[in-house]
């Protein structure tokens, strides 16, 4: 009996659809420099009746190429989502704003109504945001839901140039009857600074309709952080508030805890490694007590809090019987601090909850400053902050003239920056995951949608197609990333298993998708991953039953690695077994 329903399910699962109406070059890391080398793809969305999607992250397109993409897209009158994150990686700064100009203006020309506009991780700059300034203004935004700006270098010029956009495409789709009504604003690692956030936060407060508002790393201080929270007190349907790694100080964090009293729908604060600092904490500990009765998660880490603020902290998210984790870890409660409030946290039988404490600072050495002290330290340290990072901008500008004859790259490779996860999930190599360093499982935990299905598989194949069985290095640093990235997707209680396994095997080609998605190239690495995870305690059971199936039958893509592939068959019917 049970092995019927295994094979109905394997049966389904072959029929499934992944996503309607969307085309995906996703990941294939295609240079597309001109017009000849995306023939076969604009062939593909000319012929895609009822196209309303396409993927293009993962490729790099010139301006040629750009323009015959386009060509094809302005008969495409039902497009909605332009997922083009990572596709400028290695081109000159001066080719992408007339790329984004030329697949704006078919948009417009074809009347489309977008929902989702992503342009993630493309290092384009102020003028990149010109490239895209047409289209944010135009009728085929007025429908725009969710706007993906991350790790854009976007600066204070661009988030100008943004915000206005923006302005303008409300006063113009209010004229029309249908005010732009953006829910989803993703902007973290910008360099916004107050100047740029402060401006964004006027377009904000003018829609009202977020629901989500991601903006961490961007160099906000006070000023701009107090911008934000007038502006947040507008969108009472916040669901989702992420300034992780801003500098609040007590001003900002005292201006957000009044911002947060206006917003019932809050689910998640992440005001981690901000500097809310005691007083800031206490503040937010009142309205978090006061109100907020659905929030999911607190994050005040890494912000200078004392034991005393950290317990009112505690005591303020007792009845909140939704809460699912409360991060005060990197603070200064010292060691009899965590002990005092982990013990606190259990006594309301919320110990669980409670994040790692692990980074805790210690008790701070002295407590007694002067506020206005403080005060002339901030600003001084604001002052020092900015001259810094102009610092580093001009440093940057300078290296990239050198190294590139005086042309700017999108992507300069002697810029100075964190661990790039994207470009290894873009491009994985065993040298690029090696480089990630040792914090490489959380950074890629971190840059992973886990609560995609879809997009948990993808993540998966990439970090596994460079396992390597002969090299310890490599092997260790791919099963680490993958049990990170997996034990979190699959402790979720809203993640699906079942499309996981669906996407996975589509993926992979051992079942077909009628969306036009290409699956990957299979490497023995994928089933050697695999291997692993079906063994660990977080993966379920009924999936193994569903893999065993789909491995029990002939399939040509997995041919060429049959020592893997039959490795792999006997563990699954081993796991099986003893379950």
């Amino acid at each position: 009996m049970a092995t019927d329903i295994v094979a109905q399910l394997a049966d389904s699962l072959a029929k499934t659809v992944v996503v309607e109406g969307e085309l995906s070059y996703k990941g294939q890391g295609q240079k597309l420099d001109d017009a000849k080398s995306v023939e076969e793809m604009v062939k593909e969305i000319q012929d895609f009746e009822g196209l309303q999607a396409l993927r293009l992250e993962g490729n790099t397109v010139g301006v040629e190429a750009a323009q015959a993409i386009a060509k094809a897209l302005e008969t495409k009158s039902e497009f909605k989502c332009c997922y083009w994150s990572d596709m400028f990686t290695g081109r000159l700064r001066s080719e992408i704003p007339p790329a984004l100009n030329s697949l704006g203006d078919a948009l417009i020309l074809a009347g489309a109504q977008l929902t989702v506009l992503d342009l993630s991780d493309n290092a384009f700059g102020p003028d990149g945001v010109r490239g895209i300034e047409k289209l944010l203004k135009s009728s085929a935004c007025y429908t725009l839901q969710e706007l993906r700006l991350n790790n854009c270098g976007m600066g204070v010029g661009g988030g100008k140039i943004l915000a206005a956009s923006l302005t303008q495409c409300h006063k113009m789709s209010s004229k029309d009857g249908t005010p732009l009504s953006l829910k989803v604003f993703v902007a973290g690692r910008n360099r916004l600074e107050n100047d740029g956030a402060t401006a964004l936060a006027q377009a904000f407060q003018l829609m009202g309709s977020l629901e989500e508002v991601h903006m961490p790393q961007n160099g906000i201080n006070h000023a701009g952080v107090t911008a934000l929270a007038t502006a947040m007190q507008n969108n009472t349907g916040l669901r989702i508030l992420n300034l992780n790694d801003n500098t609040f100080t007590e001003k900002g964090a005292i201006a957000m805890a009044q911002a947060l009293k206006h917003l019932r729908s809050i689910q998640v604060i992440n005001f981690g490694d901000c500097l809310v600092r005691p007083a800031g904490a206490v503040a937010i500990a009142e309205t978090v007590a006061e109100g907020l009765p659905i929030l999911k998660e607190l994050n005040l880490s890494f912000g200078e809090i004392t034991e005393e603020a950290a317990l009112a902290v505690a005591q303020a998210v007792k009845d909140k019987d939704q809460l699912e984790k409360l991060d005060l870890n990197g603070n200064c409660l010292g060691e009899d601090g965590c002990k005092v409030l982990k013990d606190a946290m259990e006594g309301m039988n919320m110990g669980d909850l409670l994040g790692s404490l692990s980074d805790d600072e210690g008790e701070p050495e002295d407590d007694d400053d002067d506020e206005d002290e403080e005060d002339d330290e901030e600003e001084d340290e604001e002052d020092v902050e900015e001259e810094e990072l102009e610092e580093e901008e001009e440093e940057e500008e300078e290296e990239e003239a050198v190294e590139n004859g005086g042309i700017k790259l999108s992507t300069p490779t002697s810029a100075p920056r964190p661990p790039d996860v994207s470009s290894f999930l873009s491009f994985p190599s065993p040298d690029k995951l090696l480089n990630l360093g040792s914090k490489r499982a959380m950074l890629i935990e971190q840059q992973v949608d886990v609560s995609d299905a879809s997009k948990t598989a993808e993540a998966f194949l990439k970090i596994a197609s460079v396992y390597k069985e002969d090299n310890n290095d490599v092997k260790s640093a791919v099963l680490e990333s993958i049990d990170a990235l997996l034990k979190k997707a699959f402790a979720a209680s809203s993640f699906q298993g079942y499309s996981f396994v669906s996407s996975l095997l589509v993926l992979m080609g051992l079942i077909k998708s009628e969306d036009k998605v290409k699956p990957m190239r299979v490497a023995p690495g994928h089933l050697q991953a695999l291997e692993h995870v079906v063994q660990q305690e977080y993966f379920p059971k009924e999936s193994v039953a569903v893999l065993e199936a789909f491995l029990s039958r002939n399939n040509k893509a997995l041919e060429p690695y049959a020592n893997a592939r039959n490795s792999l068959h006997s563990t699954l019917q081993r796991v099986r077994s003893e379950s």
